[in-house]
């Protein structure tokens, strides 16, 4: 299943390469802007290439079905949607933003997918009084910035940490718990937060890093605190193939991992390992959300909606509900999202002041025959 799902991502990437190219022909000279001659266009921002593009491409696809679905409701006002490939990593995430911002069209941007793209983007969005909503991001030093044009349709991570914790403690019945990040700003946030909601249960703490290889210091410190439990908290690129190593050794505790390892290239670089691996995200099942979304993702998209597909779903709709309103600029687009109260895909959609989702949800999954699947929806303490 996972080879199929890469293949499809390869035809659609070349079928989606020439839409764009045909859409460009058809609306003049391209290089007037990025979105042609539509009147406006809402833009994503994330992953499209690198080690973590099977995350950013269900946040893309999400916002493009949102847009597909508006486009064939209002033919007369058509909307453009323009996808920038940041590789999720700060280093591109600049200059990414700064093509954006310089687009009078675009009225609005789902993403920047990662926390820490959205660290080094999300200033340059500032300036230019872009108004900016994630899907992803989760760090929850990202709506302490004093950004005014900040927005995620997600829970953050001071949410899921102790979320985890309940889960460990409730569920789980572990005694003992292993805390490793890979020194992102994702990953450490993450682990700070449950380190913090976990007190007592807290065995020991190590890190990785990005594009490591091999785990075995990390793994026998793990070994030797004897804990029932390890939380990865990371991406799945390092995560897979940490839990392999794991199992290798003969580690029998259990793997519980965050929404950055939902991805089907986690089992596939965990190999049998991943089998029974414990999965939590701010993010609902695709099959749990709210009207047709997930029926229509799986026929436009060619498969069903994985993580953050619903969020970033939502994200697009904030802004094509404003267009629909009226509005023109981005200015107006930001009052109006910041009034924004509206049942969505994935949740009821409003915000606070700092731009986090009003309403918060956290899931775990499972690895069961090979497969990411809904376990339970954990209940916020």
């Amino acid at each position: 299943m996972t080879v199929n799902r890469r293949v499809w991502r390869v035809l659609a990437s070349a079928a989606a390469m020439a839409t764009v190219v045909g859409a460009m022909a058809a609306c003049g000279n391209p290089n007037d802007s990025a979105s042609g001659d539509c009147e406006y266009a809402i833009a994503s921002m994330g992953a499209l290439t690198g080690p973590n593009a099977g995350l950013g491409e269900v946040m893309r696809d999400g916002a493009k079905v949102a847009v597909e679905i508006y486009n064939e409701k209002n033919k007369d006002a058509q909307v453009c949607f323009e996808e920038f490939d940041s590789k999720g990593t700060e280093k591109d995430a600049p200059g990414v933003a700064k093509k954006i911002a310089k687009d009078k069209k675009i009225l609005g941007v789902v993403g920047p997918g990662f926390s820490g793209e959205s660290t080094a983007a999300n200033p340059i969005f500032e300036e230019a009084g872009m108004p900016i909503i994630s899907g992803s991001a989760t760090a929850p030093e990202l709506a302490e910035k004093g950004w005014k044009v900040f927005h995620r349709t997600i829970g953050n991570d001071a949410v899921q940490g102790p979320a985890v914790a309940s889960y460990i403690n409730d569920v789980l019945k572990a005694k003992k718990v292993f805390v490793i990040d890979d020194q992102t700003a994702y990953g450490e946030g993450l682990a700070k937060t449950l380190k913090d909601a976990l007190g007592d249960k807290l065995a020991g703490e190590e890190q990785v890093k990005t594009d490591q290889k091999e785990f075995a210091p990390v793994i026998n410190k793990l070994k030797d605190s004897k804990a029932d439990a390890v939380f990865y908290s990371g991406y799945y690129p390092e995560g897979g193939p940490f839990l392999n190593q794991m199992k290798k050794a003969g580690v029998e505790a259990q793997f519980i991992g965050p929404d950055g390892v939902k991805d089907e290239n986690f089992i596939e670089a965990a190999k049998d390992a991943s089998e029974g691996a414990i999965i939590t995200c701010p993010c609902i099942p695709g099959e749990k959300a709210e009207g047709d979304f997930a029926k229509e993702f799986e026929k436009r998209i060619g498969e069903a909606p994985g993580t953050y597909g619903a969020e970033a779903f939502d994200a697009a709709n904030v802004f094509l509900d404003g267009i629909k309103d009226g509005v023109k600029d981005t200015k107006s687009m930001l009052d109006f999202v910041n009034k924004y109260d509206k049942a969505g895909a994935s949740k009821h959609i409003k915000f606070d002041k700092d731009g986090n989702i009003a309403v918060d949800v956290v899931w775990a999954y499972k690895v069961e025959d090979g497969k990411i699947v809904a376990d339970q929806e954990i209940e916020l303490k």
